[in-house]
């Protein structure tokens, strides 16, 4: 068995229903609790995967909460000249 994400056109939704309930022997829709609350989930989770790998193989610098605090000090401080 396989499991697809299918998007459906709301147009079309009826005709892929009716297609699913004439198919369900061979067809189960589970809704994904991720995809509930975050249609966006697996995305955000993907570029996550990829920023937790760039910082452990040293091609993104995690900073610490202190030099987090003063980057952001110093962006409002740059902000404020501009206007």
């Amino acid at each position: 068995m396989q499991t697809l994400l299918v998007k459906i056109e709301d147009n079309y939704m009826q005709q892929f229903m009716k297609f699913v309930k004439e198919s369900h022997s061979k067809i189960t829709i589970t809704k994904d609790k991720n995809l509930k609350f975050d249609p966006y989930f697996y995305e955000r989770q993907k570029e996550l995967h990829q920023i937790r790998a760039d910082i452990k193989n040293g091609n993104m610098e995690m900073l610490s909460e202190q030099q987090y605090e003063k980057e952001i000090e110093q962006f409002f401080l740059e902000l404020e000249k501009q206007v």
